[in-house]
């Protein structure tokens, strides 16, 4: 997961999700009512390998490994907060949302104009298309280089082109993102 999908979940969460794994089993198991066969089926492990995982007897407990822990965390992610998720997304599709970012960002332009590429940072409003542009990528699967492009052309036109007033036709160049996040709201 990159940064700007990082970013994107974090603002679409009023609350973190649980930071332990016991934690997130407890969470999914109350998701499913309690089910460690259900539990069982989304993770792709055997029941018997849930129960292990839950159980409060310390001698037979067996904590996840690696892979079973992303997967942990992956259902977590999937299942935290949907509705919230939801009004949020659709409130950043109407009304827009505010981009802060660290990133090398500039025109292609030669070497020593105000205008070359630098590390910047930039808190920037962005209108609702570039958020519904952003979350139509998320959803196709499109990887954080497309998600780059969008929010390089939105950025070029609101921060250097003035929303259009100025900088006509140049090369917005936006890459080496240390962090990315986005408020909403």
């Amino acid at each position: 997961m990159g940064q700007i999908e990082q970013g994107l979940e974090r603002a679409l969460r009023t609350r973190p999700i649980p930071s332990s794994t016991e934690a997130r089993l407890r969470f999914l198991l109350a998701a499913h009512r309690g089910s460690t066969r259900r539990v069982a089926t989304v993770l792709g492990v055997s029941q018997r390998t849930v129960q292990r995982w839950v159980t409060k007897k310390p001698r037979a407990r067996r904590p996840p490994g690696p892979t079973q822990v992303r997967a942990i965390t992956e259902a977590v992610l999937a299942r935290w907060q949907p509705r919230i998720r939801a009004r949020r997304r659709a409130q950043a599709e109407a009304d827009g949302f505010v981009f802060h970012t660290r990133a090398r960002f500039g025109f292609a332009a030669p070497a020593g104009s105000s205008d070359d590429p630098r590390v910047r940072w930039i808190t920037q409003d962005l209108p609702g298309e570039v958020a519904r542009e952003l979350f139509a990528a998320r959803d196709a699967d499109a990887g954080e280089q497309q998600q780059t492009v969008i929010l390089a052309r939105a950025l070029g036109h609101a921060y250097f082109r003035d929303w259009g007033h100025r900088a006509h036709g140049l090369h917005i160049v936006f890459n080496d993102i240390e962090f990315a996040d986005f408020s909403i709201g």
